[in-house]
């Protein structure tokens, strides 16, 4: 699991070994908050299986998705293993999931072993800073439909010749882009009428280039 990802991808078989004997994996039932923001660093977690948001909330309530990790060997919690800084999101599971837990005294193990790794992490995290500065300048710069296209287009992938999501609720879409999910429900229902999407299991399909207004 840990060679899927990129940050350890310098280590020799045996070195990956090592780092998994030395972790611990845990499974968490639906709707549990694996971490909250504010709380103490002191792990990474990676993704084995099921599906989690990384979102931010207020006092009242209201949450904005960060994103929604479902490929196994996604991870998050990596700023613990580079500073003691609080953790400044929380993370929820959306489905049955299990993690494997990696604490920072044996990734800093590792990494006296292997220097490259913190290249590796920190040009992770400049990719992270620049999806969250474009995210803003989205928010900021375009309306709810606008916001929508631009998360549609980022979330798709292609997949023998589609182009396709991974499983977004309308909810998730609708925190992602700071709206409701009637809106979200309203531009779908739009869009698929249009021909340019469709939706099977939760999973949209870019059929063509949506339009530039709505």
């Amino acid at each position: 699991m840990l060679n899927k990802i990129p940050i350890f991808s310098a280590l020799s078989e045996d070195a990956l070994r090592t780092l998994e004997s030395h972790s611990t994996v845990k499974s968490y039932r639906k709707n549990t908050v694996i971490i909250e923001k504010g709380d103490e660093t002191t792990s990474l977690y990676v993704l084995e299986s099921g599906k989690v948001r990384v979102y931010v909330s207020d006092d009242e309530g209201k949450e904005v998705v960060l994103s929604v990790l479902e490929e196994p060997g996604a991870y998050f919690g990596e700023l613990a293993l580079v500073g003691d800084t609080e953790r400044t999101a929380s993370v929820m599971t959306v489905e049955d999931s299990r993690l494997r837990i990696i604490s920072k005294h044996d990734f800093t193990a590792c990494l006296a072993d292997k220097p490259q790794i913190a290249l590796a992490l920190i040009r992770d995290l400049v990719h992270q800073v620049k999806t969250l500065t474009d995210r803003v300048g989205t928010l900021a710069l375009n309306d709810v439909y606008g916001r929508v296209a631009v998360t549609l287009n980022e979330w798709a992938r292609e997949e023998d010749g589609r182009l396709i999501t991974g499983r977004l609720t309308q909810q998730e879409i609708a925190q992602m882009v700071g709206s409701s999910r009637e809106m979200v429900s309203r531009i779908f229902k739009d869009l698929r009428l249009g021909g340019y999407i469709d939706i099977q299991n939760k999973r949209i399909e870019l059929l063509k280039k949506l339009p530039a207004r709505w």
